[in-house]
Parts: structure tokens; sequence; C-alpha cells
């Protein structure tokens, strides 16, 4: 129990020191350099421009449908996490505008630099909080319900709603901006991807373990994913053993870690990298509940 406890205490950490490191890029860097962002954040520059409203209070508000929303199609351990996050995020939004850091770094004349250290900083802020099993609410919550819901892809519901939010961006933005925003959008998304150990679309894992059949289990009752038994021969002792091979998503690999360390700590787990994955649960018939944990 006291694992768990501290488990949980360091995630809840980490999500609120991600959310404080992207509240810092938006606040220091995209705001004073006039690009903007997907999702909640782009609606609440949006607000800010045009009827100059705290990007915080309105980043809470905006938030909270969703989150009542959301409600029913998430575990509790998520919808906490996911209030959590957004809690920080909107209280960053507005104490980063109270200190003076966030004035003392001048790139007005260098749009590619500023989109640069935008998606950087953005990238570590929201990779930090998707690595501790976090979210930052808006369109995350959204992408969630339509994938439980409907099965549809949440990285192509986070797309179509951060190309809305960036086409509404024009009416007060030039393409000019929006170019340089695209390009920090990329290197947001591969910051991120490589702050949460997960470069690709998908992971596979090789688990080996004595304990085998409960961390089976517990992978087909907690995640609903399918996996494989290899048999294998040990090298030294020649003896035979089931090996579980499973491919993931990255943001499940905390997860899947989360589950092999409570069954067997001393599992050998190898995790390699999957640069196509075709079949159930990524290309078609998306399994339902499968990026959620029950408690």
């Amino acid at each position: 129990m006291q694992k768990i406890n501290k488990k949980n205490v360091i995630d809840l950490i980490m999500i609120a020191i991600g959310c404080a490191i992207y509240a810092l890029s938006l606040d220091m860097i995209s705001v004073p350099n006039k690009l903007t962002d997907g999702g909640i954040s782009g609606i609440t520059l949006l607000l800010r421009h045009f009827w100059g409203i705290n990007m915080g209070l309105s980043s809470l508000l905006l938030n909270i449908p969703l989150i009542i929303l959301g409600y029913r199609f998430m575990g509790k351990r998520p919808l906490a996490y996911t209030i959590w996050g957004t809690l920080w995020l909107s209280f960053f939004l507005w104490f980063w505008r109270l200190i003076p850091i966030i004035y003392q770094l001048n790139l007005e004349h260098d749009l590619f630099l500023s989109a640069i250290l935008a998606g950087t900083l953005s990238g570590i802020g929201l990779g930090l909080v998707f690595r501790y099993n976090g979210t930052s609410g808006g369109t995350d919550i959204i992408a969630r319900i339509m994938q439980i819901k409907f099965g549809f892809s949440s990285g192509k519901v986070l797309l179509f709603c951060d190309t809305i939010i960036l086409l509404s961006s024009l009416s007060y933005l030039d393409i000019k901006h929006i170019m340089y925003t695209l390009v920090a959008a990329f290197i947001l998304s591969r910051v991120m991807d490589a702050v949460q150990q997960g470069a690709y679309s998908a992971r596979g894992l090789l688990i080996i373990s004595d304990h085998y059949q409960e961390i089976a289990q517990m992978i087909d009752l907690k995640l609903d994913r399918g996996f494989t038994y290899f048999e294998a021969r040990g090298g030294y002792k020649k003896t035979k053993r089931p090996v579980i091979y499973l491919v993931v998503s990255p943001r499940e690999i905390p997860v899947v870690k989360e589950l092999i360390a409570a069954e067997d700590p001393q599992a050998f787990v190898s995790v390699i990298e999957v640069h196509e994955v075709l079949g159930e649960g990524f290309t078609y018939k998306q399994k339902r509940h499968h990026l959620l944990i029950r408690k």
C-alpha cells in the first residue's frame, strides 16, 4: 500500500511540473510572439486576444463541462488525474503572468527560434503529463470519449479539433504566424513522444517471468489488450518457459510496467520499437477502454 501511495504522489507531482512547463511555454513564448496552439489552449488564446479574458480562468471554465461529460467514460484515477492536471494548468497560466521572468526572453523578431522553443518546452511539459498517466484536460477528454463511444482514433480526433481551432485563429493571426505555429506543433509532438518514451505509434514488449499467467491475466483485465505466448528455451538450464508478447500504444507503456512490477518485480521485460502495426486495436475494430484503467 505504501508503494502505491508513493507512486500516486510522484504521478501527481510530475503532472503538476509538466503543467507548469507547458503553461510557461504559452505565457513566455507563444503569447508574446503571437503563436497560437491547438486544443483548449488555442481557444484561451482566442479569448485573450478578443476579450482580454485571463487564460487561466478561461481554461478552467472551458474544462469544467468537458470533465463532467467525461465522468461516465473515465475510471476514478484517470478522472482524478485529469482534474488535477486541469487545475494546475489553469493555476500556472495565471501565475506565470505575475512573474517578471516571462518578460525577460524577447524573441519577437525571430519567429523560427520562438517556434523551436515553444515546441520544445510544450513537448517536455505535456510529455511529463502523459508519461505519468495524466492529461491537461481539454480536447484529450473529447478524444477519449470519441474513441470509447464510437471507436474513432484518438489521434485523428485531436487532429480534427486542432485543425478547427487553428483555422479559427486566422481571425487574428496571419498565415506566417500560423505556419510557424505548425512548426512548433511538429516539434512539440516529437519532443512529447521522446519524453513519453514513445517515438513511434506502438511498442512491443517481450515479458519473461515465472508468474506469466498472472501477468497475462492482468494485461487482459486491465488493458483489454491481446497477447501471444512464445515457447522459449533458457540458454543456461535449457528449461522451457512461455514468453509473453504484446503490442501497445506508447501511452500504455507506464501502465504495463506497473502491472508487471505488481505481479513480479524480478520479471525480465524488453521494450522494442514497432515501426508499423496493423490489426485489431490499432487500425480496425478498436477495443473499448484499452487506454483507461478502471479501479
